[in-house]
């Protein structure tokens, strides 16, 4: 599967991108619950105050608005917040002060600001993240898609390219998605080395696509914010109500962006929705 916006190359007259871990794979809540919280009390030694911290971590990245956030800004979030509250957290400046400057939220882009640096703060994140995805990748039999996920698929890629836009590490979404034989569908899969949910739509728009003719579609507010900043559509994929979501896109929402009543109305009705659903 081709991995790069250089390498897309626009074979309808649509174009549907889809983020990943949260909206396709029923793999977002394992992740956080079992690798990306754990990890952090284990690589900053906060097993004092583990059951406030886990809880805190799973309702910022699963359970309200920030849902989806990027894992390096989730880090800088809750330290942030754990702080106002009075505990005493690890040194984070340094490691906030790259989320806030750094062309890209990765690893070998945190890899090569440490190079730069020497900095300890960064190399911590980069120990947590390291691990994370280690943790990730040894999890077994617990990912897998939404229920309609892979017929609605095959039906949106008859009309339309599909791009994976996601966040989430490049390499553990291709193999969930050839694993589960959802690739044959997809067009390009851009995970977070291939730059921000925003960039990547910006950079396959440039393949002569309409805005009123980009759909995308996710489970979190920064897809909402990538697509908005974008003028293009956006999908969402309600959390606790996965398959109607994707039963809706293939057999309602795609035919609307199709004939051209998905903007307005229809479009507004669904964001309410989905703000309605998240605290």
């Amino acid at each position: 599967m081709k991995i790069t916006i250089n390498e897309f190359e626009k074979s309808k007259e649509f174009l549907v991108c889809v983020d990943s871990d949260g909206c396709a794979m029923d793999t977002m809540d394992v992740k956080h619950i079992k690798c990306f919280g754990p990890k952090i009390v284990e690589v900053w030694g906060l097993q004092a105050i583990e059951g406030k911290f886990l809880e805190t971590w799973n309702n910022i990245n699963l359970y309200s608005k920030t849902r989806g956030i990027n894992r390096f800004k989730g880090l800088v979030e809750i330290f942030e917040v754990l702080t106002a509250e009075g505990l005493n957290m690890p040194e984070f400046g340094s490691i906030k002060k790259w989320t806030e400057t750094t062309p890209e939220l990765s690893n070998p882009a945190l890899e090569k600001a440490i190079e730069e640096t020497k900095d300890e703060q960064l190399g911590k994140a980069l120990e947590w993240s390291n691990a994370v995805n280690k943790a990730i990748s040894e999890l077994h039999n617990e990912d897998k898609p939404f229920p309609f996920v892979k017929e609605g698929l095959e039906i949106i890629s008859m009309v339309a390219d599909i791009a994976i836009v996601s966040s989430a590490n490049g390499r553990a979404v291709m193999e969930e998605w050839t694993r589960h034989e959802l690739a044959p569908s997809v067009k390009v899969m851009l995970g977070q080395e291939a730059g921000t949910k925003a960039a990547c739509i910006a950079g396959l728009k440039e393949n002569n696509f309409s805005n009123d003719k980009v759909l995308m579609v996710g489970d979190a507010p920064g897809d909402l914010e990538a697509a908005l900043k974008n003028g293009v559509l956006y999908y969402p994929i309600l959390v606790g109500k996965e398959e109607f979501s994707w039963k809706r896109l293939a057999t309602e929402a795609v035919p609307k962006l199709m004939d051209g009543s998905y903007k307005g109305e229809y479009q507004e009705k669904l964001i309410d929705e989905f703000n309605s659903s998240l605290k």
